[in-house]
């Protein structure tokens, strides 16, 4: 078992866009909910948002009515999957091909910066302060992950097949060392935005929620995974149908998963230089 390259992650996703869309679960409401009501997300918002992939997130901030969204995707395979489905109906949407190290932002000029299951894959403290850097004095930073397949889940298909991971490479998501994984250790993450010296208002919250699947959209949602994903096609389908077995003969084709989605929130503090 070895990590996998955080570079490895601005491609991981783009040979199989509309596989990807169609299978991941949606981020829960009370995601935008806490957008809404605790950043000052509202028609007219200027948003910018890191790794946006196929659009899951994309999609619920464009009915919020931004007058900006700057989306930051590495992959253009990605971009263009975002262009293709959401670019004729959405004006304010710019697609932004770029690595965020490379992106071109305004400074000081957006009132919301979000990454949706993504910001595992960036060099942390580096983009911390670019982020900063783009939010204007009072704007909000959120980050959140629906959390599948990194260890934190307890339901019984988890632990029905926990095994057939274990020589699987881990992602930057995942914890090699028994500390949690990146999205729940809520003690680094926190410790890492008072490091930039640029945040108040920090606050992390847990939202979990249940989703059920058949037997055929749960393979297909694991073989979006990395770990899975990056194996050769040999080994991957030997993975995949072992999953369906289980699933159909152990659940009756109908697959109730636990989904832990963590959210973390800041505000830009007024007046006060990022830390270098």
């Amino acid at each position: 078992m070895t990590a996998i390259d955080r570079a490895e992650g601005r491609r991981a996703f783009g040979s199989d866009p509309d596989r990807y869309q169609d299978t991941r679960p949606s981020y829960p409401e009370e995601v935008f909910e806490i957008l809404v009501k605790r950043c000052d997300l509202r028609p007219g918002s200027r948003i910018f948002e890191v790794g946006p992939g196929t659009g899951l997130s994309t999609r619920k901030l464009i009915e919020h009515g931004p007058t900006a969204l700057v989306a930051v995707e590495p992959d253009e395979r990605l971009a263009d999957f975002l262009m293709r489905t959401l670019g004729s109906t959405a004006a304010a949407l710019n697609v932004q091909v770029s690595t965020f190290e490379h992106a071109v932002l305004p400074a000081a000029w957006f009132d919301l910066g979000t990454s949706a299951s993504a910001f595992h894959w960036l060099d942390e403290m580096n983009s911390l302060r670019k982020i900063a850097e783009a939010l204007r004095e009072g704007g909000w930073w959120a980050m959140w992950w629906n959390l599948l397949f990194d260890g934190s889940r307890t339901d019984e298909f988890h632990k029905a097949t926990v095994t057939l991971f274990d020589n699987l490479d881990r992602g930057p998501s995942w914890s090699l060392d028994g500390s949690p994984p990146f999205a729940l250790d809520a003690k680094s993450r926190i410790a890492n935005l008072e490091a930039v010296n640029a945040f108040e208002n920090i606050q992390f919250d847990t939202i979990s929620w249940t989703v059920r699947f058949d037997t055929a959209r749960l393979t297909r949602l694991y073989s979006t995974f990395s770990p899975i994903s990056r194996l050769k096609a040999e080994e991957r389908q030997k993975l995949l149908y072992s999953l369906g077995q289980v699933a159909d003969r152990q659940f009756g084709g109908q697959v109730e998963l636990q989904i832990k989605t963590p959210i973390y929130i800041a505000q830009r503090r007024s007046n006060t230089p990022v830390a270098t």
